[in-house]
Order: structure tokens, then sequence, then C-alpha cells
């Protein structure tokens, strides 16, 4: 790490030795992204999580939005494995962990009920990453995964870059290649709750949302994709004008009923498949902060944090059922077993490539 951009006094109040441990001959460090409006962003190389991210209010006060912790035990231990992180080789579900690739059948970990998740276990939130820090607004990572990590073939080469810019956006470059057929779906899982994080940290159900989707994907009571591609329309799964998170979640709707809130895959209108577009904007009415999310992704699966448990974080904070909302951009659940689902094959010779950027506002 280069010391230049380090500050211990930075406004998230996490301390470097805190994040400082050797975990298989690899040190995990963090660092701290800031820009010239005096906003910042803390990152460490376990599993790209963010620690903490702190943006103004309307009044100019900076809280802490992203729900982490403050010690790499924390991190590490997280009662959600998944809080904040990078999340590879595959986002999300597939159905009872199998998919073929021409002849061959491959198995993955078990670890969500019968499906793997998020590229299981011990997936790239539970890695060590390469660290380097080029400037004090960007920080690049990089991981081998090699063949046959958590069952998935081929060696994949990643690069993930972080780059805070100066209009308070945080925009995250994704880019891969293989040496072997493989499947590629990379996500980060940033759980956002744009009221600052507390103890207990309030619900999101006053988040004001819209979302860039006149579809979604349904699923069955394992969270697996059905396979249709269904209408927004007249449902409670409609954010095409702004709506409360709250204003819906708890209708006897079968979908909210199967996620116990939302964790569902939208589809994101799109003329041109890989243009960097809206996708979302969530607004937290009491500060006026606002989330804006963009990707290249076909996809962006919202979850609204509905099986936390109260667990406690950064300094003290606890996240509570509902504290929190995450946008990540995405292919779809599933897809390697659903054909008629946009690709997520890499060849060798090809390079995945993905930009989402979460830019964070005011509103009056």
């Amino acid at each position: 790490m280069n010391d230049t951009f380090y500050k211990e006094d930075n406004l998230s109040g996490l301390k470097r030795a805190d994040f400082q441990k050797t975990i298989d001959g690899k040190q995990t460090d963090l660092f701290i992204l800031s820009n010239d409006k005096g906003a910042e962003v803390a990152i460490t190389n376990y599993g790209g999580a963010i620690a903490a991210l702190m943006v103004p209010d309307r009044n100019g006060k900076l809280a802490n939005v992203v729900q982490g912790h403050d010690s790499i035990e924390g991190v590490i231990n997280s009662p959600e494995p998944f809080l904040s992180t990078l999340i590879g080789r595959y986002g999300n579900r597939i159905a009872k962990g199998k998919f073929q690739l021409g002849n061959k059948e491959y198995k993955l970990t078990i670890n969500n009920g019968p499906n793997s998740l998020h590229g299981g276990p011990t997936g790239f939130h539970a890695r060590v990453w390469d660290a380097e820090q080029t400037s004090k607004q960007s920080l690049t990572l990089r991981y081998l995964s090699r063949d046959g990590e958590e069952g998935f073939p081929g060696s994949l080469d990643v690069t993930v870059v972080y780059t805070f810019t100066n209009q308070n956006e945080l925009v995250i470059t994704y880019s891969a290649i293989t040496d072997q057929r493989t499947i590629v779906n990379l996500t980060h899982h940033a759980f956002f709750n744009l009221a600052g994080l507390a103890n207990p940290t309030p619900s999101v159900e006053n988040n004001i949302v819209t979302i860039n989707a006149d579809f979604y994907i349904p699923m069955d009571e394992v969270s697996i994709p059905t396979g249709e591609i269904a209408k927004v329309e007249g449902t409670p799964m409609d954010f095409r004008t702004p709506h409360t998170v709250g204003s819906r979640i708890n209708e006897p709707f079968q979908q909210l009923v199967y996620g116990a809130g939302y964790d569902h895959c939208y589809v994101l209108n799109k003329k041109e498949p890989g243009t960097l577009t809206f996708a979302a904007k969530c607004v937290e009415p009491e500060s006026g902060r606002s989330l804006e999310v963009y990707t290249t992704e076909p996809g962006v699966q919202v979850y609204t944090h509905n099986w936390a448990n109260g667990f406690s974080g950064w300094h003290g904070a606890t996240f509570p059922k509902r504290s929190a909302i995450c946008f990540e951009a995405q292919h779809f659940p599933d897809s390697p077993n659903k054909g008629h689902f946009p690709p997520v094959i890499l060849n060798p010779g090809d390079t995945y490539h993905q930009v989402t950027i979460y830019k964070f506002g005011v509103e009056e």
C-alpha cells in the first residue's frame, strides 16, 4: 500500500492496523479513496469489501451510507458473508449448483438451500486480492481464480478498479480473461442505507425507488428463476415511477412472499446490450441523500436485506431486517441453465467487461 494516500484521520474513523492480517501468505489492508468534494470511501482488499462510504446530506453532514465492519476480523466473520463485497465467479444463484458447458457437467458448492450462491462459500468475497492504490481516488484489485476453484472451469484473471470521482461517483470497472471456456457474472453487493448507519440502522422502507425496467425475473420458492420474463405492470414489482420501498413490500404477492421482500432481478430497459445506461435511483427523504445507479449489465438484483437479524458492524452500528437496499448490477440468475437469458460464457481470447457507477447526490 502506498502510504502517501492513507489518512489515519479518515472520516469513517477506521484504523488501518485493524485491517491488517496475513491470510494464506497474503496481506490484507485498508485503502482510503478521497475526492476533492471531501467525501470518502474505505475499501479492504479482503473480498473488495467497502468498509465505509462517507457522503453528505442536504445540510452537508457526512455519514456512512454502506453497511460494513470496522476490522478485518469483522469482515471475515460477518453474519452476512457478502456484506458489501465483490461477488464472483457467479453472482446470484445457480440451480442445484450444476451447469453444462459443451458435453461436460460442472458441479459447484451448494451454499444456499439446494443451490449455489454468489460463487460459493470461498468465492471472490472471501479472497485476498492483490491491491495497488494508484492515486488518492483510485484503487486496483486483482485476483487469479484457479481452474477448479469452487468447481468453476478455467483460470480466471480478474481486475477490478474502484474510482471515486469529484462528482461523488463510485465507478467500479471489471475485466477478466480466461484460459478455458467458463462462465462469469461479477457484481458488487454493497448494502446501502442513505440515512446513515446507526444503532439501530433505520429501515429503508421510506426510501423512494425508481427502477428503469419494464420486466423482471420471477423465481420459485428456492429463488431460482422460473424461466419467465414477466411484466412489472400491475404488480408490486413496478418501480417505473417512484415508489417507497415499504408501500407494497408486505403485500401477499407470491414473489414477495418467496423473497420475504424484494430480492429480484430486474431486466433493465436497454436499446443496445452492453451500453452504460441508467438502472435505478434511490432517495432517502429525511436526509435528502440520493443514489443513482448506471451499468453496462442487462440486469440489477434489488435486495432489501430481508434476512438481517440486527447483527452489529461499523462502530457498533446494528443492521436489523430491511435496514439496507442493494442494487447488484449483473446478468440474470441461473443463466447457464436458461438458454434464452443473455449469455454468461467467456471464451479464451475474449475479455469480460463491466462498468457500474453508484452516483451520490442530494435532493432539496
